[in-house]
Parts: structure tokens; C-alpha cells; sequence
């Protein structure tokens, strides 16, 4: 199992930049973070950052010329257009790899190294 979901242009994945949080982003980020740290290939790619998974796909290069960006987001299961203009839920997620809905809530983490010799 692919999962593949080509985000519209924004400034981060996660939904917290700006002036306000979005809840739908921050799902969905939680989702695929915990899909990642179980070894499952799911994949977000954002259009400002990674313009060349979009282009270099010729799936997501017909909806885009189809559709325009209002296409996006767009999920690809299996290579496949699955969705179009929405994210998965969580239970799509869930029923497309096995695992329970609670299962996709973890939320990233960010790790500070910080040398002490430096200081």
C-alpha cells in the first residue's frame, strides 16, 4: 500500500504557521506522522517546496491541468487518484492500512540538540 497526498501551496504541512491553527492540517499531519513512525509508505508533497512530485507526475500534471489548483489536496492510493479536493479521514487512513483510528493521532515531535561546549 501507496499512499500519496499532493497538498496546495501553503508555507507548512503541519496547519500551526499563520495566524491561525488549522485543525483539518493539523489531522492530517498527525495521521501521517504516525502512519510514518509504523514503517508504512505514505507521503505528503507540498507544491511550494516540492514543485517537481508534481510536475513528475503525470497524474497529478492532468488534474492540475484539468482541475487548476483547486484540485489539490489530491491523494493517490496505489498510483491511483483516490480523492480530489479533500484529505483522507482518519478512517479511510485507518480501513487503507489496517490500523485503528486512535492509532492516528500522534502527534509530531521536535528534538533540540544543543551542544554544550558552544555555550
Amino acid at each position: 500500500m501507496k499512499v500519496e497526498i499532493f497538498d496546495p501551496a501553503m508555507c507548512c504541512s503541519t496547519g500551526v504557521c499563520g495566524p491561525s491553527v488549522d485543525p483539518e492540517l493539523t489531522r492530517v499531519a498527525s495521521a501521517v506522522y504516525s502512519l510514518g513512525k509504523k514503517g508504512f509508505n505514505i507521503k505528503r508533497y507540498n507544491l511550494t517546496s516540492e514543485p517537481d512530485a508534481f510536475t513528475n507526475n503525470s497524474e497529478i500534471t492532468k488534474i492540475l491541468t484539468e482541475k487548476g489548483p483547486d484540485a489539490l489536496p489530491v491523494v493517490l492510493v496505489n498510483d491511483e487518484i483516490k480523492k480530489s479536493g479533500t484529505y483522507p479521514t482518519n478512517k479511510e487512513l485507518s480501513e487503507w492500512f489496517g490500523v485503528k483510528s486512535e492509532e492516528l493521532q500522534q502527534k509530531p515531535t521536535v528534538r533540540l540538540t544543543i551542544d554544550l561546549k558552544q555555550l
